[in-house]
């Protein structure tokens, strides 16, 4: 599914002239805006990148950047003494920041959307679903004075990740227009008419843009164009359009990019053919690295089968994770390393091995067959049976991708060995199929920044709309809350960790791998680089591209 411009890459521009760089992105986008849960894929994130406005981004080198275009100054901890009063931080927005409608960028823009941020119970709004809801859920006050707002978390609480509120790891990449719901007449102090203008920034295409881009034509289906934004008052972009296809079938980057169709891509998922025809390409630059989206299988435990924990765990056992990594990444990228933590990597100081000991991913069959007889199931020739009853069959999903397509192949292979059947079934459309809990085991991935206090409490806690597959345990919930609370990084981590040692027992969520992630870009397009530290990925600086002299 692409649409291919008139657009030419590898080495001259346009027919008619324009600096046009297009810019494919692997896969369908869900929605107009990232707040919600089936909204927020990287997907939609880079489709609106240049368009929503944040006030930081992680930066390629792993440094964590202000955006100083957008801000008049770093914003700043009030009080972080909890003995003194409640924690409190600032932030004050540039005096020559406006939308492009010429509206000037107001603290009211950063209260509507914290508000649009914040869970039901918050009270704000009663039908928003964010995807992120533990930074603003601390807050009790918030106080707007022009440009600025001053944020006072909740008694006793502490936000070891304050900084990152309407930051491009935020919920919503950024923050968004509050005038526009008075413009459409809605009040955005009532919590329905909240409500509305959310489920309307998720649905209409945004005419409007806080950035240096504009998407000027498009819809979520096929591609979207952006052209610059004549009230950005930052510095000049140095094109006149950028094209950005959905293509989900990676079998055509090369030839697209050979015929002068596509520019370059970040992709989601590693391919291991693409990149072998890419690096032999003379205009074509090329990078693998491990990044910080990671792969992994989750299970529907609200399926009447998968509610059981014995059965789950089994599935886990017999799941060979190295034989995926290998056979999927073995090639291309040798030096992959399994994930065994699921918030913190290998090098990190934090880390703290929680599956090897537990055999999950081990492709151990002979013990998953013995879990599961002790728990009274059995095997009827290749068929696994309880109390007379077939065992399934599972809807195995995943996105449509070779990688995907291969890793879900080989779990079907794992789980037959144990007499479960299952149907893969592919979509192009995941933050839906997520969202609807359309799935009884599925494979994905989070993306990952160095941010990791709220990322427990966000993938799952029983009431976030991201946990996706319905795990409902009292004493995870806590030490999720407590991590994304914590005074301190090192008290978020050891209560993550601790959270980590249940998620463990409840096979819920399998850890594969960090993604290799791949980036290739032609050598017309300048001031563009991969960044594996940010949801953004090359797009993080879009405001900056240019054509190569």
């Amino acid at each position: 599914m692409m649409v291919l411009t008139a657009c030419s890459g590898g080495g001259s521009g346009p027919a008619d002239g324009e600096r046009e760089v297009t810019w494919v992105i692997n896969s369908l986008p869900a929605a107009w805006a990232s707040t919600s849960s089936a909204g927020g894929s990287v997907y939609t994130l880079q489709m609106l990148s240049g368009v929503v406005p944040n006030t930081g981004v992680w930066q390629p080198d792993g440094s964590y950047g202000y955006n100083l275009d957008i801000l008049a100054e770093e914003p700043s901890v009030i009080n972080d003494d909890l003995d003194a009063g409640p924690f409190q931080y600032s932030f004050t927005l540039a005096e020559d920041a406006v939308w492009s409608d010429g509206t000037p960028m107001t603290g009211e823009d950063l209260r509507v959307t914290a508000m649009m941020s914040a869970s039901p119970d918050e009270g704000y709004c009663t039908t928003c679903d964010s995807r992120g809801t533990t930074n603003a859920d601390m807050i009790d006050t918030m106080e707007v004075d022009g440009k600025t707002i001053t944020i006072t978390l909740k008694d006793g609480l502490s936000d070891p990740e304050w900084m990152g509120q309407f930051d491009s790891d935020s919920p919503g990449g950024g923050f968004y227009p509050s005038h526009l719901a008075e413009e459409n007449g809605w009040d955005v102090d009532d919590p329905d008419q909240l409500g509305e203008f959310y489920t309307w920034l998720h649905e209409t295409r945004p005419e409007w843009s806080g950035g240096p881009w504009m998407i000027v034509d498009g819809d979520l289906e096929n591609q979207v164009v952006k052209e610059p934004n004549a009230e950005w008052w930052g510095e000049p972009v140095q094109l006149d359009r950028i094209i950005m296809p959905f293509n989900n079938d990676e079998g055509t980057f090369v030839n697209a990019f050979n015929n002068g169709e596509i520019d370059g891509a970040n992709p989601a998922q590693f391919s291991e053919d693409v990149i072998a025809e890419l690096e032999g390409v003379p205009n074509a630059t090329v990078t693998i690295a491990e990044g910080s989206t990671w792969e992994h299988i989750d299970l529907n435990t609200e399926n009447e089968w998968l509610s059981d924990v014995e059965l789950r765990r089994a599935i886990f056992t017999a799941i060979d994770r190295d034989d995926i990594a290998s056979r999927t990444y073995g090639q291309g990228y040798p030096d992959y390393e399994l994930k065994n933590n699921h918030i913190f990597g290998n090098d990190s100081e934090y880390f703290v091995d929680h599956l090897t000991p537990t055999g999950q991913g081990s492709g151990d069959t002979e013990g998953a067959v013995e879990i599961l007889e002790e728990a009274g199931y059995e095997l009827d020739g290749d068929t696994l049976m309880l109390d007379g009853e077939q065992v399934g069959p599972f809807r195995l999903r995943s996105t449509d991708t070779v990688v995907r397509n291969n890793s879900v192949q080989l779990i079907q292979a794992h789980l037959a060995e144990i007499g479960i059947e299952t149907t893969i079934e592919m979509t192009d459309n995941l933050g839906e199929m997520l969202s609807t809990q359309d799935y009884d085991i599925v494979e994905f991935g989070w993306s990952g920044s160095p941010y990791f206090a709220s990322s427990p409490e966000q993938f799952w806690h029983s009431e976030s709309p991201s946990n996706f597959g319905g795990l409902d345990n009292e004493e995870v919930d806590e030490l999720v809350e407590a991590a994304g609370s914590a005074a301190n990084q090192d008290e978020a981590a050891d209560n993550a960790n601790q959270a980590m040692e249940i998620l463990v027992e409840e096979a819920y969520v399998l850890p594969l791998l960090a993604d290799p992630n791949y980036f290739f870009a032609s050598d017309r397009v300048a001031n563009i680089e991969d960044n594996l530290y940010s949801s953004f990925r090359a797009t993080y600086n879009i405001g900056e591209w240019s054509l190569a002299e």
